[in-house]
């Protein structure tokens, strides 16, 4: 053996070897992770991606708690690597301003109602529920995730720069009223809050004046008299919003038909196109499972929420006013007109209610035949 193999390091020269050979573990290790090589640890996380999204609820209500539960329910499941501030109405721009908003990036994501955008967007006349069509919540998931209706929204709202990730269950609409109204003929006349397009249209039918409000006016124009009656969403939001204060009368339909205009008010998520595409894959496969549970999260929590302050209502003096189901009959004589209408104003809105049209005839529903698809005068429709 030679003198060289012989020879032993001093304690020095081994612990300098130490340090150089975990310095070059620890490069490799940095530089083989951030290549992808499977079996090799970082050093440390990336830095979380935040995002900033704003709801049309308005702070305090059932559906603002809602929604701060889905922004929990996003940091859970990613880890805290996507992490979303839910941010209540009007926190960084107005309700009716949060469309244009995120198309220009302004901020990342709305948590919105469809029905408030068929002067952009044509087709949400048919991402909602509309007088006298589908009126069940399983029909309307059902239409989105297997009959194509998710990839009709993505295609609509991708021409504006904006991914729609998906629906989310609310609930049915009620019509908060500070006078009776107890039949058809008694609409005539009456100054109405309504979300517009196709819904105010066959109010318009029936005689009503409507006026467009975001959910944050509709307190103070019943307070004031600037309006007689309200539609605005359901029993626990609203009586969070004081409703009960203010209207003494609940207008809704037979038990048949509870809701006459809106019986399922969806709401989705959109997010800035650029925003969306930035987002690793596995973060977006992430974040559309979390706006699944959301609706599911949403819709039972208020439902929940709704059975709770109903006797609150009563306690308040509130009346509930069913109409009869000669008064639907009325109202429904415009809404086949309507429909073909509104689905005249582009493809794809036509294209979303024929689809919705071939569900509504089907064996499964048998809600009409084509013999009903006519106008008020009995002259026949053609889509």
């Amino acid at each position: 053996m030679s003198k060289e193999a012989k020879k032993v390091k001093s304690p020095k020269e081994t612990k300098s070897r130490r340090n150089f050979l975990k310095t070059a573990a620890v490069a490799a290790g940095t530089a083989a992770g951030v290549m992808g090589f499977p079996g090799v640890m970082r050093l440390s996380a990336a830095a979380p991606i935040k995002w900033k999204m704003q709801t049309c609820w308005d702070a305090g209500t059932v559906g603002y708690t809602k929604f701060q539960d889905f922004g929990k329910k996003v940091a859970e499941m990613t880890e805290n690597s996507l992490q979303i501030e839910c941010l209540p109405a009007g926190a960084i721009v107005g309700t009716f301003e949060m469309f244009d908003a995120v198309k220009a990036g302004v901020f990342d994501a709305y948590h919105s109602f469809d029905v408030y955008w068929p002067g952009k967007v044509p087709v949400c006349t048919f991402l909602t529920s509309y007088p006298f069509a589908m009126d069940r919540p399983d029909q309307w998931d059902t239409w989105y995730w297997v009959l194509g209706g998710r990839e009709l929204a993505r295609e609509a709202y991708g021409k504006h720069n904006m991914m729609y990730l998906g629906p989310i269950q609310h609930d049915d609409n009620l019509i908060h009223s500070k006078v009776p109204i107890r039949s058809f003929e008694d609409f005539k006349g009456k100054k109405i809050r309504y979300p517009g397009g196709i819904i105010a249209d066959i109010y318009r039918a029936a005689g009503v004046s409507t006026v467009l409000l975001p959910g944050g006016e509709v307190y103070p124009a019943l307070e004031k008299g600037v309006i007689d009656a309200s539609d605005f969403v359901g029993w626990a939001v609203n009586y969070n919003l004081g409703f009960a204060e203010i209207a003494k009368y609940i207008i809704m339909g037979p038990p048949s038909t509870p809701c006459l205009h809106q019986p399922v008010d969806l709401m989705s998520i959109e997010v800035n196109m650029n925003k969306w595409k930035a987002l690793p894959k596995h973060l977006q496969v992430l974040l559309e499972s979390a706006v699944a549970w959301h609706s599911i999260d949403h819709y039972t929590g208020i439902q929940k929420a709704d059975l709770d302050v109903i006797p609150k209502y009563r306690a308040k003096g509130v009346e509930v006013i069913r109409l009869k189901e000669k008064d639907l009959d009325k109202f429904r004589k415009f809404a086949p007109e309507l429909w073909v209408k509104w689905a005249q104003k582009d493809p794809l809105a036509m294209k979303a209610f024929k689809s919705q049209w071939e569900y509504m005839k089907s064996e499964k529903m048998k809600y009409y035949t084509d013999a009903d698809l006519v106008d008020s005068k009995g002259k026949k429709l053609t889509i």
